[in-house]
């Protein structure tokens, strides 16, 4: 099949786009509101960007009525973020953060989830999740859309802090996906989780190379002196 999109029709009973690019991170997002009010809300248009400085970003489409998203507006406003894991055991809460809910509603309360502090932030984190970034905020891309939801604000953050549950690690020290089995999202309404996983190794042996396949600030700086 072809298609143009926003020319020619697809012919399909659901538009494959969102569908075609997976899976796809959650962006579990809390925020905290100028005059004190938390928010929570997951993001599957949601990636790191580099790692040295590590910088993420979410991307959140206006809601149904054309507003801005309070993530946005709160990040925007006060300057800070966090992202928390969404994990296979967290799902359900993370749906139920996923409803448009009244502005003010607490979504930590809604979902049942307890707060934890943050150390360097004031958006709180979510007890339960085993990996969490504190964010400075950097700034904003809006990318305005053929429809009401189509207009996107892209997000960009600065990680400052990462918190990672000692219980997710393995004895090797590294992060035990398979434990802890990420959610990501797919197309249409479904999820899928990390449950299984394979090693490859990019030919050579360029220690800068693999440094950046790690993501490791130190060993690419220590690559180049070399």
């Amino acid at each position: 099949m072809y298609y143009e999109p926003g020319k020619t029709p697809h012919g399909l009973p659901h538009d494959p786009f969102k569908s075609c690019v997976i899976p796809r991170p959650i962006g579990w997002i809390s925020t905290i509101s100028r005059d004190g009010q938390h928010n929570l809300a997951p993001y599957s248009q949601f990636q790191n960007v580099t790692f040295d400085p590590p910088i993420v970003m979410f991307s959140a489409n206006q809601d149904t009525g054309g507003q801005r998203k309070d993530s946005v507006v709160n990040a925007e406003e006060t300057g800070e973020f966090v992202w928390n894991m969404a994990t296979y055991d967290l799902r359900e809460a993370v749906n139920l953060t996923a409803q448009e809910l009244p502005h003010g509603v607490d979504e930590f309360a809604h979902a049942g989830l307890d707060k934890l502090p943050s150390r360097l932030v004031k958006p709180a984190r979510v007890k339960g999740s085993p990996i969490q970034f504190e964010c400075q905020y950097l700034n904003t891309l809006r990318f305005p859309g053929g429809s009401t939801m189509g207009t996107a604000d892209v997000v960009f953050g600065r990680v400052v802090a990462v918190h990672i549950d000692d219980a997710a690690l393995t004895a090797e020290g590294l992060i035990d996906v398979l434990k802890i089995r990420p959610i990501a999202r797919m197309g249409y309404y479904d999820y899928t989780s990390v449950d299984s996983a394979f090693s490859m190794v990019i030919p050579g042996n360029s220690q800068a190379l693999l440094a950046g396949l790690e993501g490791s600030a130190d060993k690419a700086k220590a690559a180049q002196q070399n």
